[in-house]
Order: C-alpha cells, then sequence, then structure tokens
C-alpha cells in the first residue's frame, strides 16, 4: 500500500510542519502522520508568534529557509517590535496571528510541496531493526517503512487533560491522547518523565466591553519576520490589557480545595514562566491584581484569548472569576480552561542532531524535548528534519552552534543540561546575544540554509545585496565630513554636544543620542548616502556603527571558546578508563556522549578540573 520513505515525520503540530518541509524540500520523500488532517499546525495554545527571544528564533528559521516566517507574516493579524527602548540585541519582532488562516496556510505549503504525502492515522509503535528507525506502526494496524523517523508528538503522548476535579484523556480539548510510544521506548531503554501546560478560557469578545481596558495597538510602521518578499500589514486588530482585583483572587481561591495542582493529582511540572493565573495567586500573595492580555484570534471572529489567566480550577469557578475582571462583566465563555499532563523525554538522550543515542536514524523535536513554545517547538522540527534528511543520504551533520543562533544555544541547552521543567527561551540564555539579533540572522544563516540546499539561491543573493549595501553606507559615511556651521543648531535640538571642528559622520553615528534617519533629516549628504538604500540595510549599518566594540569582544570570546570545538572526542571514548575523572563527571560524560572539548565542557555535573584531566588525556 505505502512505498518505502526517506523520512516519517509523526505529529503534525509546529515542529511536524518545519521537520516535513525541511526533509521534503532538500529532497527527501516524505511522510506526514497526524491524528487529524484539520488540525495541521493547529495553534493549541494563544494565537502568537515571536516575542522575547522567540522572535528571534522565528527569524532565525527563515534565515535557513523555513516556513514559520513566511506563515506568521502571512496570516498576521498585528506586528509589534518589543523591547525598541534596548539595544538591538533585545528587539524582538512579535505578531498576533489569525488562528485559522495560520494552520490553512501551513496546510498549503504542505500540500504543495510534491515530497510530502499525508497519512491521517495514530502511530502507536516504532519499528525497529538493528538499532535503527525503519519506520513505524498505526493504530489501525498499517506498517510503513522509512529510513528516518521524526517523533514530534507534542502533548498527546498518554495526554490527561484536567478541570477541577475531573479529568480525562486527551491530547488537547476534544482529540485524544496517543498510547503506545512511550511504552515502547520505555521498554527499549530510554528515560521518561511527565510535564504539564495550560491553556486559558475562551470568551466571545462581542460581550466584553473594551473601553474599560488599555488599548495595545500595533506598531504604527509594522514590520514583518521573513527575509523575503512577504508585504507588512496595511491595517491591523488592536490587543487589550485589563487586570484581576483582590475580588477575582477571592473567587479563585474558593476553588483551589479542588484544583488538581494543589491537590496532586497533578505530578508534572508545569512552565515556570508561565504559570496558571492560581498559582500566581498562590506564588505572589503580596500583590493584588496581575496582567490580563485580551487577545482577538484572528480577522474573522469574535472569539478571544484571555492571556494571563490559564487555569485548570473548576468552570464555575473560572467563570465567576473572569466575570469580576474589569471588562468582563458579561463575559460569555466559549470553553474553559485547562491543564493537560504529557510524556516527555528527557533530551540529554539526544545527540546535537536531534537523533537519539539509543536509536539511530530516530528524531526527537519539541515538546517531546521538555521544551514550551510554537517557536521553540518549530525550530526543533526544522533541525531534525534537516538531519533527518542528511542521515538518509549519508551526509555530514548539520549543527549550529551557540555562537551562530539561538536554535544552537537552546538544542546546547537541552542536550547538555536536560530540562526538568519547560523549557523556554530567553535572551539571557545567549552568552553571545549582541551577536544573536533579529536583525542579523539572515547574514548569520542564509548561506549555511543555502550550502544545504534549503534556503533558495535568491535569498542568498539578497544577503549579499544587503552586505553590499552596509558596506557601501559605512565607507560613504566614513569618507564624508560635516562641519560645525552644517550641524551644531541640529545637535542643540537633539540635546548631544555640539563640535568645534570638522568630524566624520561616523563619529557622530556612533553617538547614542543621535541615529542616522536624524542625520538624514537635516543634513542633505547624509540623506544623499542612504537614500538608495534598503531600511533593514540602514539599520544593519548602524547597529555596526553604533556596537562595533561590543561586536568585537564577543567574537573574541567566540574565537576562544571554538579553540574548545575544534577538540574532538572520538565517539566511542572510553571514560572509565580515565581514573583521574570525578565519578559524577564520568557518568555524565558517559551518558551525553559529548563530541568536542566545549561541548563537555557545558554539561552540568562536569567540572572544570575535569576538562583539564580530559584535554591532558586527549593530548592536549
Amino acid at each position: 500500500m505505502f512505498p518505502e520513505y526517506d523520512v516519517i515525520v509523526v505529529g503534525a503540530g509546529h515542529a511536524g510542519c518545519e521537520a516535513a518541509a525541511a526533509a521534503a524540500t532538500m529532497g527527501s520523500s516524505v511522510l506526514l502522520i497526524t491524528m487529524n488532517m484539520h488540525t495541521i499546525a493547529q495553534m493549541s495554545c494563544n494565537p502568537a508568534m515571536g516575542g522575547v527571544a522567540k522572535g528571534q528564533i522565528v527569524r532565525e528559521i527563515d534565515a535557513l529557509g523555513g516556513q514559520s516566517g513566511i506563515v506568521s507574516d502571512k496570516t498576521m493579524i498585528q506586528f509589534r517590535m518589543l523591547n525598541l527602548s534596548k539595544g538591538p540585541a533585545m528587539w524582538s519582532p512579535r505578531c498576533q496571528s489569525d488562528r485559522v488562516l495560520f494552520a490553512q496556510e501551513w496546510r498549503n505549503i504542505l500540500e504543495s510541496n510534491p515530497n510530502v504525502d499525508f497519512w491521517q492515522d495514530t502511530a502507536s509503535q516504532i519499528i525497529v531493526e538493528d538499532g535503527k528507525a525503519r519506520g513505524v506502526k498505526t493504530s489501525l494496524g498499517v506498517e510503513i517503512r522509512s529510513k528516518a523517523v521524526v517523533l514530534t508528538n507534542g502533548t498527546f503522548l498518554n495526554g490527561l487533560i484536567h478541570i477541577g476535579e475531573k479529568n480525562f484523556g486527551g491530547g488537547r480539548t476534544g482529540e485524544k491522547s496517543a498510547t503506545g510510544i512511550t511504552e515502547q521506548l520505555v521498554e527499549l531503554g530510554f528515560e521518561a518523565g511527565r510535564m504539564k501546560t495550560g491553556t486559558p478560557p475562551r470568551v466571545d469578545g462581542r460581550s466584553l466591553d473594551y473601553s474599560k481596558m488599555e488599548e495595545q495597538p500595533g506598531d504604527e510602521n509594522p514590520s514583518k519576520f521573513s527575509y523575503t518578499d512577504t508585504k507588512p500589514l496595511t491595517q491591523q486588530r488592536s490587543c487589550w490589557i485589563t487586570y484581576t482585583n483582590s475580588e477575582v483572587h477571592e473567587i479563585l481561591r474558593t476553588g483551589f480545595e479542588k484544583s488538581p495542582m494543589f491537590s496532586g493529582r497533578i505530578k508534572g511540572i508545569g512552565p515556570r514562566y508561565c504559570p496558571s493565573v492560581e498559582d500566581k495567586i498562590n506564588r505572589f500573595a503580596d500583590k493584588d491584581r496581575h496582567q490580563v492580555f485580551v487577545e482577538p484570534e484572528g480577522w474573522d471572529t469574535v472569539e478571544v484569548y484571555v492571556n494571563g489567566f490559564s487555569t485548570s480550577l473548576p468552570e464555575d469557578v473560572q467563570y465567576a472569576a473572569l466575570r469580576k475582571i474589569p471588562g468582563f462583566e458579561n463575559a460569555k465563555m466559549f470553553r474553559p480552561g485547562y491543564a493537560i499532563e504529557y510524556d516527555y523525554f528527557p533530551p540529554t538522550q539526544l545527540k546535537s542532531t536531534l537523533e537519539t543515542h539509543l536509536i539511530g536514524d530516530l528524531f526527537f523535536a519539541g515538546q517531546i524535548n521538555g521544551t514550551t513554545g510554537y517557536e521553540e517547538a518549530a525550530c526543533q522540527g526544522l533541525m531534525a528534519g534537516i538531519n533527518a534528511h542528511r542521515n538518509v543520504k549519508g551526509l555530514s551533520p548539520f549543527i549550529l552552534k551557540r555562537s551562530e543562533a539561538y536554535i544552537g544555544v537552546l538544542i546546547d541547552d537541552l542536550i547538555n543540561k536536560g530540562t526538568e521543567e519547560p523549557y523556554r527561551m530567553f535572551t539571557s540564555r545567549a552568552e553571545y546575544r549582541t551577536l544573536l539579533r533579529q536583525d542579523n540572522a539572515d547574514i548569520r544563516l542564509t548561506q549555511k540554509g543555502n550550502e544545504i540546499g534549503l534556503a533558495s539561491d535568491e535569498r542568498l543573493k539578497n544577503v549579499q545585496r544587503k552586505l553590499n549595501a552596509v558596506e557601501e553606507i559605512i565607507a560613504a559615511l566614513s569618507a564624508t565630513k560635516i562641519a560645525p556651521e552644517e550641524i551644531n543648531s541640529a545637535l542643540e535640538e537633539i540635546g548631544t554636544a555640539t563640535i568645534r571642528e570638522k568630524i566624520t559622520l561616523t563619529q557622530l553615528i556612533k553617538r547614542p543620542q543621535i541615529s542616522i534617519d536624524q542625520l538624514a533629516a537635516v543634513s542633505p549628504k547624509v540623506s544623499e548616502i542612504i537614500s538608495a538604500h534598503t531600511e533593514d540595510a540602514i539599520q544593519q549599518a548602524q547597529i555596526h556603527l553604533k556596537y562595533d566594540s561590543y561586536i568585537e569582544k564577543e567574537m573574541l570570546l567566540v574565537e576562544k571558546m571554538n579553540r574548545l570545538e575544534d577538540l574532538t572526542i572520538v565517539e566511542n571514548f572510553n571514560y572509565d578508563a580515565v581514573s583521574s575523572l570525578s565519578f559524577e563527571g564520568r557518568e555524565k560524560l558517559k551518558r551525553t556522549r559529548p563530541t568536542t572539548i566545549g561541548q563537555a565542557s557545558r554539561i552540568s555535573g562536569v567540572s572544570q578540573s575535569d576538562i583539564s584531566v580530559l584535554m591532558l588525556f586527549i593530548g592536549r
């Protein structure tokens, strides 16, 4: 019935979609198995992409040739660039998405790729032969062969939904959970654990009084995620902010005795940085209010997402508390919030490629690895899809370093440190975040994406044009001097020191108070230099000039760290033969099987003295 595929992807969430699209674009035959063809790329939680550090990941996915940025641009209803008051390393793009259009656009992309086939069924078992994944068996009893398998099961592995004292099996509301895979993998020697996440109630936007809330409009001149020619928004929908209060908190407390989280019925650990509203009230008892973000779910729907009110309390308690929030006095609920527990596999069981140590050609991506968030899942799916394809074709692994991408930071953190709570990306996790900005993801990654056959030649030409433009702008600004009489009055208006003699334009632009656009408005020389260039190139030139010394310092740190990354450790290295290693260090090294000294140095429990011993042992 089925041919043998190069790659089978199990699950069609954000990780599964990126994995299937990447492997198929590079030339692999792909079968995407999903329990429901109508929920491909479903936004199970809030309908938004990006945010702090997450927006950088979406831009990196796009720069490599992935699809999440394009889908986001085509289906957004609002765009905001966060943290503009801070330095460019902190700028983070975020959009509010149309939930229905997002899923529809993803399905269109996958169906338009001739290398992608679909099968609606539940994968219940991995076919393992000679220590390698060679296909799947489904709940219908169908056996489908492949050369590699990517598991992106999300919250479906033995998923259990909780609402108050009620609980029932499910991967998300209205959908059944998946069984069989966890049990088989544990039998094969994998370690499994439980995590939990939650979602808030959905309400009818027609029943809300927005006059009692603070409006949160999109940017006046909205940007976008993709480096391709997707169009920026010309109209946007606003989000809104309101607050809980002491009355809301008191009503919620009446349900605490029926809370599955406080009663111990939920065993899994939830996301620390996205707690339920009952957890916030319990942990921050001194606070008399918490923010609630009121987010529309699309252009043509009245459904509203109540961000900040995630809960698993009984539905009647949820409803009563909601109606005490300003603007929600007459709120009508579409469905209550709930918590969900699911199986995950500690990611220290993975290689840097996201292939498992125990079973060859078996890859894990997304929440199965203990992460939370669409963006974290999507980038893992992309990397797993790339490496599954490269495994099948006999090519070398594709790995991003911590100094090259947030994606590299995320995977390196997971495989070396593991996680005991849902992992979420933050800018603080990246030690080289001045280099890993959202504005330069194409410069960092598009050539790499092109070399592996994912990013198109046209994308690479666009990057080269941008780099050439940046060089031209900087060279012209550096070669052009401006006299005091030409600029001093403008400098006084800006509130920065005047000049006494001619100086180059670059010297002025390096001042923190001055932007290229400000100078262009008062100086015909600057206006002429930048007039022929795109906003993207102008911004890139400005960042380079203002932060040149910081970038140079980070580059030196990267160079120092890369010396350790270049020291390879053979795959079957016998750590038991190195008696000077600490007991904990030896056990962690045997478990993680690092490929370089640099990776070994980042494993939790491996001390600096262990690294010194290893370096001596390999002759360095």
